[in-house]
């Protein structure tokens, strides 16, 4: 286990050649929009399927906030897909440690799946309202503390606004 190396892309998650691509996902697990959107649509109803069956057995009631689970990757150039929910930003909670757990579950179960590359977004700084310059810096944090079997986390940041917020973190 060591701390693997961090990378920064600005594009698309959905085009990542990497073993597992991590899906910023609501908790029913059934798409939406955003990242999670992209990746049901691009990935096509594979992953759809997979998200379904975890519903009907072990997620009934939608994957917790914080938690992740994996899937297959469709017809993404990835392995996997890895599933997490993130928090919503709140101004009257502190709810920075659900964040992280979406990086340390997603990095988990990677490390159970065996993937060396993954791709992960910024999770919960689009319509879940988190303070890009705060996720970015929660996000690069957790991934430095980590101790995991992957070899190279990609922050792969949609606009420029993002990717000079991971980069600033990385300085």
């Amino acid at each position: 286990m060591t701390t693997p190396t961090i990378k920064l892309v600005r594009g698309d998650i959905t085009r990542q050649s990497v073993d597992a691509i991590v899906n910023a996902a609501n908790s029913s697990l059934l798409g939406g929009g955003g990242v999670d959107g992209a990746i049901h649509r691009r990935g096509g109803p594979a992953i759809l399927d997979e998200c379904r069956k975890l519903r009907a057995s072990h997620y009934g009631k939608g994957l917790p906030t914080g938690e992740a689970v994996a899937t297959t990757a469709g017809d993404l150039d990835a392995r996997w897909v890895i599933h997490t929910v993130g928090p919503v930003h709140s101004e009257s909670e502190d709810r920075s440690h659900l964040l992280a757990s979406c990086y340390r579950s997603s990095l988990r179960v990677a490390d159970e799946l065996g993937a060396r590359t993954v791709a992960f977004p910024a999770i919960s700084t689009g319509v879940y309202g988190w303070p890009m310059d705060d996720g970015a810096r929660i996000a690069v944090q957790t991934v430095r503390d980590a101790h995991t079997t992957v070899d190279e986390v990609r922050f792969v940041l949609f606009d420029e606004r993002a990717y000079e917020a991971f980069a600033e973190q990385l300085r």
